[in-house]
This record gives structure tokens, sequence and C-alpha cells, in this order.
């Protein structure tokens, strides 16, 4: 499946800013790819289809889930005023990767 779609440019800004605001929240499913070798993470959205997904399969299940952890504190510091990073809250709070093997 592929992520969501836009018609227009001001769709993808509000999906982006609501992705932005649910940072904190958000879950990813990570799974073997379907052709080939590795593994992907996906955020379901409504009706469970994606609404976003990571932009390759990684070798190993670990380094999937590490780079599903640096996209949510990345995504989430733009959502904070600029400042000292190292005021910027503990990524173990906002992550929550499930496992879908």
């Amino acid at each position: 499946m592929s992520p969501a779609a836009f018609e227009t440019p001001a769709e993808a800004e509000r999906s982006f800013e609501n992705l932005r605001a649910a940072a904190p929240e958000l879950v990813a499913r990570i799974t073997h790819v379907r052709d080939g070798i590795g593994w992907i993470w996906v955020v379901p959205g409504a009706r469970g289809l994606p609404e976003i997904r990571s932009s390759r399969p990684y070798e190993r299940y670990a380094t999937c889930q590490n780079a599903f952890r640096r996209f949510v504190v990345l995504l989430g510091r733009l959502t904070e005023p600029a400042g000292d990073p190292a005021q910027h809250p503990s990524e173990s709070r906002r992550l929550r990767p499930t496992d879908a093997r």
C-alpha cells in the first residue's frame, strides 16, 4: 500500500500539520517488505490505510525501529520553539512502535 496522496499543496500542508501535532502519540507498525528483504515502518491513518511510511526498507528490524524513533524525534522538534537542544523531551515517552510480524 502506498501512503496518502494529496491533490493540492494545501491538503498536504494540513496533513503535515496534523502529523506534527500528533507526533507524541504516533504509533508505527513495523512489518517485513512484501518483495525482497527488509523491514519498513508504517503509521496507519484513517480506515487502516498508511498515513506515512518509511522512505526505504531497512535490513534489520532494530534499524527500522530506530529510524522510526529518529523520525518522531525530528518531527517533534519541528513543533518545539528553538532553544537549547538539551531541553528537548525524552524520546522514550514518545515512541510506541508495535510489532506486526
